[in-house]
């Protein structure tokens, strides 16, 4: 199948910069530093305790969640 502009995704490069954690292929490796401190902050602010364990997708399922809870996202 020839690639047009409408199917090259190197033509649209964000159009998929945004993808479920699910389907993460380092999903399942440890939080990276960044997400562990930013977590850290949001479960106190969210009186919640802080999980150290995480996976990366995991943490980052979980900060988007508090960041609902804690108004941070918006």
């Amino acid at each position: 199948m020839a690639t047009t502009p409408d199917t090259d995704p190197k033509a649209h490069p964000t159009g998929n910069a945004v993808k479920d954690p699910d389907h993460w292929t380092t999903g399942g490796e440890p939080m990276t530093g960044a997400q562990a401190s930013y977590l850290q902050t949001l479960s106190e602010e969210a009186g919640e305790e802080f999980d150290p364990e995480l996976s990366k997708a995991e943490a980052s399922k979980k900060i988007d969640a508090l960041q609902e809870e804690t108004g941070r996202g918006d």
